[in-house]
């Protein structure tokens, strides 16, 4: 169960991130940029989950901090999005 999880949570993430960039490509908004950059750095953190919890349970390939690196890297650009880019 925990595979489906993983891998929906990183399809979502991608689906939200095309969804958003395209909408920047479209509106030219900065901030759905911002917003697109975010969710591919947590579709990022989403698929090294998957591959260390559910390819390789046994080894630790990635690191917790390298995983949680691309988290907070995409909640980073998000925040300065909402600070620097907000009209």
């Amino acid at each position: 169960m925990a595979k489906v999880v993983y891998l929906l949570c990183a399809v979502t993430s991608i689906a939200c991130a095309v969804m958003l960039l395209r909408g920047y490509r479209r509106m030219r908004q900065r901030f759905l940029l911002w917003c697109g950059l975010c969710f591919i750095a947590l579709m990022i953190n989403n698929v090294l989950l998957f591959v260390d919890n559910v390819l390789y349970p046994d080894v630790v390939l990635f690191p917790m901090s390298l995983r949680a690196g691309f988290a907070l890297a995409g909640l980073g650009l998000l925040l300065y999005g909402l600070i620097w880019d907000a009209d």
